[in-house]
């Protein structure tokens, strides 16, 4: 049975804390636009308070939920959270979020909350939440934590700083759909 909550509680802090991995969904304003769910792993979310989360965004294949948050009208985001050992739970945060980048006012103070910064760290997304969904995840399957892959980092070092900046500009600069990202 789904609980329905106007704030991240104490709880709800713990279970997040303990989870490896979660899920961040977002999507363009037209009917015909693509949903975008990723999926995010590593020590990258931060609750800020019980209504306001961060988490780092590594440079990838896509920039999505960017142009989903910058797109006027918009900025709608879920980040989902599974139990895949211990208790079945399934915990759903809902808000309206915003890209942070490196050269914005806010950074500094962001980026000193996370003590590994990827090389690939391309921004920080924000979010206010105003309703956080528990429900029972009683179909979520078990499965084992092994540990982190190390691909993203042998990526990066392979690519090197120039490099990254070329595949942001070839990659992330435009959204599946067409919207413009904030990175440029």
């Amino acid at each position: 049975m789904a609980k329905f909550f106007d704030a991240i509680q104490p709880a709800h802090e713990q279970f997040i804390g303990h989870q490896k991995m979660f899920f961040v969904a977002s999507a363009p304003l037209e009917s015909d636009g693509h949903v975008n769910l990723s999926p995010k792993g590593g020590d990258v979310f931060r609750i800020l308070d019980a209504n306001h989360v961060a988490y780092l965004d590594y440079t990838g294949s896509g920039n999505e939920t960017s142009a989903h948050l910058l797109q006027p009208g918009n900025g709608r985001i879920t980040f989902m959270f599974c139990a895949y050992d211990g208790p079945p739970n399934i915990l759903r945060l809902y808000g309206h979020g915003r890209t942070v980048l490196p050269t914005d006012e806010q950074w500094p103070d962001l980026i000193a909350l996370f003590t590994d910064i990827h090389p690939t760290t391309r921004q920080i997304i924000t979010a206010t939440i105003d309703k956080v969904q528990t429900s029972c995840g009683f179909s979520v399957p078990l499965y084992e934590y092994l540990g982190e892959r190390d691909h993203h980092y042998k990526w990066a070092a392979n690519k090197g700083p120039e490099g990254l900046t070329q595949y942001r500009q070839e990659k992330n600069r435009i959204s599946l759909d067409g919207l413009p990202t904030a990175l440029f």
